[in-house]
């Protein structure tokens, strides 16, 4: 398994969200993203998660709610990478993935442009 501190992996998480570009995180609403070092025992594989309520389907009813909640986790994303490179592009790829999901985009259009 590749050796990453937290502070590393939070920082490439936080470069990946860099590189969404303005037009979209201008779009995004009420969603905090965060690093966990392993998902729950029940999917131990899990890289990333969506919790909330996508943006297509808020209506007036939406508000004064908790952010919507993006983590990715660290632990799987290491399992499966042998470099730092690998690392990068599988912690963009799951960023993306799950701020689609913020979007309202679902699994199958997400794994027809790639993004799997």
């Amino acid at each position: 398994m590749l050796e990453m501190t937290r502070e590393d992996f939070e920082e490439l998480v936080a470069e990946a969200l860099d590189r969404i570009p303005q037009e979209l995180t201008r779009l995004m609403d009420n969603v905090a993203v965060f690093v966990e070092d392993e998902p729950p025992a029940s999917d131990p594989e899990l890289l990333g998660v969506y919790e909330g309520t996508p943006l297509t389907e808020r209506g007036e009813w939406y508000a004064g709610v908790l952010p919507d909640r993006i983590t990715i986790y660290r632990g799987p994303t290491l399992r499966m990478c042998a470099t730092r490179e690998e690392v990068v592009h599988e912690a963009e790829v799951t960023v993306v993935h799950e701020i689609a999901h913020h979007f309202g985009i679902d699994d199958a259009r997400l794994h027809a442009l790639g993004y799997g």
